[in-house]
């Protein structure tokens, strides 16, 4: 099973980075176009495990480029959240092996 990108999205750093992105993205796309500018957004992501566990933590840069009429405006912001890494490799906020605790017996 791949990771779903939407979840994945979401999840990350509770759901802000997502905010973050879309923030951006429309200043940055405004940006462009009032000033016939070049801008740029990146996010960058490195995965690193969590002792020897099935879990990675995940760093997260949004950095940017916005176009001004007279140069630029720049910023990045890091954060990291941790997720777990399934049989396959794909990546969710919980572990996806976890037994239903609620799993009803029939009679």
């Amino acid at each position: 099973m791949a990771t779903k990108v939407q979840e994945f999205l979401a999840d990350l750093d509770g759901g802000v980075l997502e905010e973050k992105l879309g923030t951006v993205l429309s200043e940055v796309a405004g940006a462009v176009v009032s000033t016939a500018k070049t801008g740029r957004v990146i996010l960058q992501l490195d995965l690193k495990q969590i002792g020897n566990s099935q879990q990675v933590e995940i760093a997260h840069k949004l950095a940017y480029v916005r176009p001004t009429m007279k140069g630029k405006i720049s910023e990045e912001n890091t954060t990291a959240t941790p997720m777990y890494v399934g049989p396959r490799g794909d990546l969710s906020l919980f572990p996806n092996d976890q037994a239903d605790m609620f799993s009803r017996e029939d009679a």
